[in-house]
């Protein structure tokens, strides 16, 4: 007799498992991740996403580490970030621009 195991993946996993960009609001608590790019998404008159450069501004740029240090009970609004040693709390639309690579062992 042969058994196969069969294993069902969140989607979540999936994408960690294969180290595709996910968004920083995806991210659990506790869980660390290096920022890849903050998405911009400029307004019907062409003019530029103050939040994503703010964003920037504050240190989320390619390649720095972030974690996830706790979330809002409800709904898990807002999130409070870890930016090397300052702390940010975000809103998750503010979150959902930040797109990272979770960091595997950590």
């Amino acid at each position: 007799m042969v058994t196969i195991l069969v294993y069902q993946y969140t989607i979540w996993q999936l994408k960690s498992f294969q180290g595709a960009t996910v968004r920083l609001s995806e991210l659990k608590v506790r869980q660390t991740a290096t920022v890849t790019k903050v998405s911009r998404n400029s307004d019907e008159n062409g003019h530029p996403d103050l939040i994503a450069s703010r964003l920037e501004t504050l240190g989320f740029v390619a390649g720095t580490r972030v974690q996830v240090v706790t979330k809002g009970i409800f709904g898990g609004d807002p999130i409070l970030i870890k930016v090397g040693f300052t702390q940010f709390a975000l809103r998750k639309a503010e979150a959902e621009k930040v797109e990272i690579n979770q960091v595997e062992g950590v």
